[in-house]
């Protein structure tokens, strides 16, 4: 597994560039959806490990929240896309259940409502951007505008084709405010996804986990998988660059994701403020009542 070396460095081996996609072209079919690329051991040791995160990641996050109260502008910005039942909820509930909720912002984006729509696919995501000092998480995003959009033939193909490039500019526009974003494609295999939803249908405390859309859906997989191939080609630059995370097996998906997070607050780095005022004029004035 990736470990902090005793010194306290940064492991040799990062996740981020492990599951970082490449430039150019994207075959999904390429990537293992079991692979448990940089972690060895066990089921049972990757949720060990899991919870080991906690403590770490809980630190930086306390870090960055404390930075953004007094005066910093930098928040991260956590994007999860995937097919039905690749895990977001999943993420969101083991990973972010790390972290202190006041500094954490979750959104679930559903279907646009009519008016989300007249004002373009991008404005309801503004309104959900982290403020400074906060991860924000989205499950979905301006992503399923270039996904289902495209799939279900919900715009014609020129609009959903001019949105990759005002995705990049867009997300650039975020890099250059101050959002650091992490967006992870949580990559599952028709095969594991069938199985998720036969077990919801099996036992009764997962049913209302279930929609009956999802077998609708789940007939234009290979449309899918073409769209999110698009996506992930077309959208990929150096400030806002994919992460194919391997989510056949959930305890892996849990504890990449939040490594990914974990280094990527690393790698911002932020320091806690230094007081704006007298320490020891407050200690003495504290003394005295």
């Amino acid at each position: 597994m990736v470990k902090n070396r005793a010194d306290g460095s940064e492991p040799q081996a990062r996740l981020l560039d492990a599951l970082r996609v490449p430039a150019g072209a994207v075959d999904l079919s390429k990537y293992d959806t079991r692979a448990t690329t940089g972690f060895e051991g066990t089921k049972d040791d990757g949720k060990v490990a899991l919870e080991q995160l906690g403590a770490e990641v809980s630190d930086w996050q306390e870090r960055l929240f404390a930075e953004g109260r007094k005066g910093g502008d930098r928040s991260v910005l956590l994007v999860l896309q995937g097919m039905d039942t690749s895990g977001k909820g999943g993420v969101i509930r083991h990973g972010a259940g790390l972290m202190d909720p006041q500094g954490l912002r979750i959104t679930s984006f559903k279907a646009p409502t009519p008016a989300e729509k007249r004002r373009g696919f991008l404005w309801r995501i503004r309104q959900a951007l982290p403020g400074p000092g906060m991860i924000g998480i989205f499950d979905r995003s301006h992503y399923e505008d270039v996904l289902i959009a495209r799939v279900r033939n919900l715009v014609a193909p020129p609009v959903w084709n001019r949105r990759y490039e005002q995705i990049n500019e867009f997300e650039a526009e975020l890099a250059a405010s101050g959002i650091t974003l992490l967006k992870c494609f949580l990559h599952i295999s028709p095969e594991e996804q069938k199985e998720r939803l036969a077990a919801r249908l099996d036992d009764g405390t997962k049913h209302w986990k279930y929609n009956p859309g999802d077998i609708d859906e789940r007939r234009h997989w290979p449309a899918y998988a073409e769209a999110y191939e698009a996506a992930l080609e077309q959208c990929n630059g150096p400030a806002a660059p994919w992460f194919v995370i391997p989510s056949d097996r959930k305890w892996y998906r849990n504890w990449a994701v939040t490594t990914l997070l974990l280094e990527t607050l690393r790698d911002l780095d932020p320091q806690w403020p230094a007081a704006d005022f007298d320490v020891q004029a407050e200690k003495a004035r504290l003394a005295t009542t």
